[in-house]
């Protein structure tokens, strides 16, 4: 059974079973999901650390004037009054989405990926402003996730696209379905469609560290597909987390799912926002390497590479040009283990080993986040004579899921270098 033999149903439209996550900071790039909405899918693009991603993609300065304005507030730990400009953050948004959609191409849908983790020091506003963006820039659907998000419908209700813009919300239990559920009925805005998220998924986890292996993704989506069915409600499941190849996402939709959401195996695309030599790390990655630890300042589990170089530094914190991730009153974890450790230290460098700073690793792309299984990348394809590996395109690795079946692979067709083995091989 392949993946291409089902069609998900959303909107009135009809799509390729396939989603592709949105992974930031930007890796989930504009390239990446306009392919996928090329080929008959869904991409994600995500708005995380959306000022900077502007900044990167269109030469904008809106890193800069945050970090001019605040500028004296840099070796004060009190963060309560580095503030985002709303009109900025609206501006980046609306910048980044109606560019990327000026561009789509094909019958598929590009969808943003909006974290309710991203504090931003103003919690509801910059959430409000975010999503407000999105819909008017004209993005497809909006992909609510990192939180359960009982407050996020509301903050969409009074504009125009509410009920226009496909909805959709993250949840690794019907626990956290059945919360948010409980608020979308009360404003008469059922999601459009549910990402059940597993234990093996990448970056930061709905999960206890301690309870992973408690756990699997099929037994989470079969629970919610009968919680649906018993609720008489017809809401599309799409499960995330693990969905190595076709035959994986198949083996879901024949179990009731609706689509599958797969990210790993885009991390190391042509058109993912991974510098090369990341990329080919991923791809030399051996299963020892994956780990989950706690070392976010958001107080999620997060998997990541133990290569990762967010783990082996310890930076002066950075909200004056960023600051993402602090709380509605200045707050940061990463801040407090800081200031701490220049106190046990004073006059030499601050080693900080149990947080890191989230927002200048991810900007710099020295966090490392993967699914579990990323050690397997490599069977995905060629090795090259420099032993270096063959770095495939998004539509590759796109119509291997639609069209592969048995749990085979198709490798990309071998360019450039000579070939010296198959990866699957090696």
């Amino acid at each position: 059974m392949k993946l291409d033999n089902y069609r998900l149903k959303l909107g009135g439209k009809e799509y390729v079973p396939i989603m592709i996550g949105g992974m930031g900071v930007n890796i989930s790039t504009s390239r990446l999901a306009l392919e996928a909405a090329r080929l008959g899918g869904i991409g994600h693009i995500s708005d995380a650390e959306i000022c900077a991603v502007a900044d990167s993609e269109f030469g904008t300065s809106f890193v800069k004037e945050k970090r001019n304005q605040y500028s004296a507030f840099s070796n004060d730990s009190n963060k309560s009054k580095v503030q985002f400009d709303l009109a900025a953050i609206e501006a980046a948004q609306k910048l980044y989405v109606s560019k990327t959609m000026e561009a789509k191409k094909g019958s598929g849908a590009v969808f943003i990926n909006c974290m309710e983790k991203l504090l931003m020091n103003n919690p509801a506003e910059t959430l409000r402003t975010r999503l407000h963006a999105a819909m008017s820039a004209g993005i497809d659907g909006i992909t609510l996730s990192a939180g359960l998000h009982m407050r996020s419908l509301e903050l969409m209700k009074d504009h125009p696209r509410f009920h226009d813009v496909m909805i959709g919300i993250v949840v690794s239990s019907t626990r956290a379905l059945k919360i948010f559920l409980h608020r979308a009925v009360r404003l008469n805005r059922l999601p459009d469609f549910i990402v059940v998220e597993g234990p093996l998924a990448g970056g930061h986890l709905g999960f206890d560290i301690h309870d992973l292996d408690k756990y699997s993704l099929k037994d989470i989506v079969l629970e919610t597909i009968s919680f649906l069915q018993k609720e008489g409600l017809s809401i599309p499941i799409i499960p995330a987390g693990g969905v190595f190849t076709g035959s994986d996402g198949a083996e879901y939709l024949e179990a009731g799912a609706s689509a599958v959401q797969v990210a790993t195996r885009f991390t190391i695309a042509e058109e993912a926002g991974l510098p090369e030599h990341v990329k080919q790390a991923y791809l030399a990655t051996a299963k020892e390497d994956v780990i989950v630890n706690m070392v976010s300042p958001t107080g999620y589990p997060m998997r990541m590479l133990k290569q990762s170089p967010a783990l082996q530094t310890s930076m002066k914190p950075n909200c004056e040009a960023l600051g993402y991730i602090l709380d509605g009153e200045g707050k940061c974890d990463y801040i407090k283990e800081y200031e701490e450790a220049l106190k046990a230290n004073p006059g030499e460098k601050p080693k900080v080993t149990t947080k890191f700073c989230l927002c200048t690793n991810m900007q710099q792309y020295n966090c490392w986040t993967c699914g579990a299984l990323v050690y397997r990348l490599k069977e995905t394809t060629n090795r090259l004579a420099d032993g270096s590996y063959q770095i495939p395109t998004t539509e590759d690795i796109f119509l291997d899921y639609q069209y592969s079946d048995n749990h085979s692979i198709h490798l990309p067709n071998p360019i450039g270098q000579e070939v010296i083995r198959k990866a699957s091989s090696a």
